[in-house]
């Protein structure tokens, strides 16, 4: 897309701002939707892409799918479709304010483990959905995953790009990640699993590896294999043995309880794997202490916990002004019992003493003239 696209209105209801990005597919702008008052970022692939009916038809089908995947930790599409003029193939996606791992790493050195744990949890999450729904997204890399802030959430992963990468041929010869037509790299060598690197055709799995070698460089700020040049890492996928995480880096001190968790997700079998991405998720989240994996879960829908029942200690205000607390009916029948037991001893001890006394001038009309106080009390809360 020619850089004098820049302040021009596109699809009738976009200003372009700047071109915020360029890749392999395409490129990225950030544009204004006045109509709907917020930001956009739109992304427009390459021209050469629409020469071809298979792809633009299996785009359509992904995008599609896209737009229906509503985890928040997914990026949201607004838009998809076709440029009349020139044919390329553009989404409208949000846009977001923040940092991608890749760049933070560079900047910042690793993440420390309970940071990087709680990011990598609501980003698995993301991909379960879309998972879920038949999307794998093929192109898992740092530069895919961006930290915003969402909600008052600090570090709030979103997943970006989803299902994109599937626009690319389903089968490439082994070893080969290339399109001769344009020269490009579809997918990124450092990231990508044993059976992609194949040209196999790929499942889910193949995402929860890239996200195994994404948390295992977020930690140590490396790969698990000798630094190489990127197409040589298509060699150490299919070959090398990975080194632990806890020896990548021992100046780190990360803990040996972290080797298997992490090994397991970029084994070189697919059937050893984490067979999804909620079951990695389950792995890391037994390295965190209880608390932590409360906070870690608050992205992701579903998992708040119950709301408490609020206790007496938990109203406000001074006692006077709390509420009085309600007598049970059961209260007011042991109350009522007693004192009819305490009426008819008083009675029987008269009737008995007055007996042995003078028997015959013992009325009984006395006897009820002392009930009457003494039962007063029993009636005395039912007129208040």
């Amino acid at each position: 897309m020619p850089e004098d696209l820049i302040g021009k209105e596109l699809l009738g209801q976009f200003r372009i701002i700047e071109k915020i990005g360029r890749g392999g597919m395409g490129e990225v702008f950030k544009a204004e939707q006045p109509a709907m008052e917020r930001m956009v970022a739109i992304k427009i692939l390459h021209a050469k892409l629409a020469a071809r009916p298979d792809l633009i038809s299996r785009f359509r089908r992904e995008a599609r799918a896209m737009s229906r995947l509503t985890h928040p930790n997914t990026v949201r599409v607004f838009l998809y479709g076709q440029l009349e003029n020139t044919g390329q193939l553009y989404i409208v996606m949000e846009y977001l304010d923040g940092t991608d791992l890749a760049r933070l790493v560079r900047k910042e050195g690793p993440m420390a483990m309970e940071r990087g744990i709680r990011v990598m949890i609501p980003a698995l999450g993301a991909l379960e959905e879309a998972h879920s729904v038949e999307v794998i997204h093929r192109d898992l890399k740092p530069e895919n995953i961006l930290l915003t802030q969402q909600g008052g959430i600090p570090d709030f992963p979103k997943v970006l790009d989803f299902g994109l990468a599937k626009i690319r041929d389903a089968k490439l010869r082994p070893g080969s990640m290339v399109l001769t037509q344009e020269g490009m790299v579809f997918g990124t060598p450092e990231f990508m699993s044993p059976e992609q690197a194949q040209g196999e055709t790929l499942d889910r799995r193949s995402d929860v590896y890239s996200m195994g070698l994404i948390f295992y460089e977020l930690v140590t700020g490396r790969l698990p294999f000798p630094k190489s040049k990127p197409m040589e890492y298509i060699r150490h996928h299919i070959n090398t043995e990975p080194i632990p995480i806890s020896e990548r880096r021992p100046d780190l001190n990360l803990p040996q309880r972290l080797d298997p968790v992490v090994r397991r997700a970029f084994e070189k079998n697919r059937n050893d794997r984490y067979q999804s991405a909620s079951e990695f998720a389950d792995a890391l989240k037994s390295l965190l202490p209880s608390s932590a994996v409360t906070t870690a879960m608050r992205s992701v829908p579903g998992s708040d916990e119950p709301p408490k029942r609020r206790s007496d200690t938990q109203i406000s205000g001074p006692p006077s002004s709390r509420p009085p607390k309600r007598q049970g009916g059961k209260g007011i029948v042991i109350a009522l019992l007693a004192v009819i037991t305490v009426l008819l001893i008083v009675v029987i001890v008269l009737l008995v003493t007055g007996r042995q006394s003078t028997p015959a001038q013992i009325p009984v009309q006395p006897a009820r003239g002392h009930q009457a106080p003494l039962s007063q009390p029993v009636h005395q809360p039912q007129s208040q």
